[in-house]
């Protein structure tokens, strides 16, 4: 995560608010995994540390629970890995496969 923000949307129609954006950003202050939302906008927050040890070493995925007042809302981000039998573009953006050498 170089930019401290990573965000995808899911389109649903044509008109530009037909859909949802979902993103990943870094925080200093943030000490543990947590939710904001926007309308049309879900981001998750983990703190710049945990996010750059995710992202550097094997731990695949992060997990935590989050208070909502109402409920508690089980949160989890987890890598991409490439796929061993696609090609380069459907693999941009993605983990190293530790499964090289296996069909996915």
């Amino acid at each position: 995560m170089r930019t401290g923000r990573v965000e995808e949307a899911v389109h649903f129609a044509a008109e530009a608010d037909a859909k949802l954006t979902y993103a990943l950003e870094c925080a200093e202050g943030e000490k543990k995994i947590s939710v904001c939302y926007r309308p049309q906008e879900v981001t998750v927050l983990l703190s710049a540390q945990e996010a750059r040890r995710w992202a550097e070493g094997e731990q695949v995925g992060i997990y935590g629970d989050v208070d909502l007042g109402i409920c508690m809302l089980a949160v989890s981000v987890e890598k991409d890995f490439a796929c061993l039998d696609a090609g380069e573009r459907a693999n941009e953006d993605t983990f190293p496969n530790p499964k090289s050498g296996q069909v996915c």
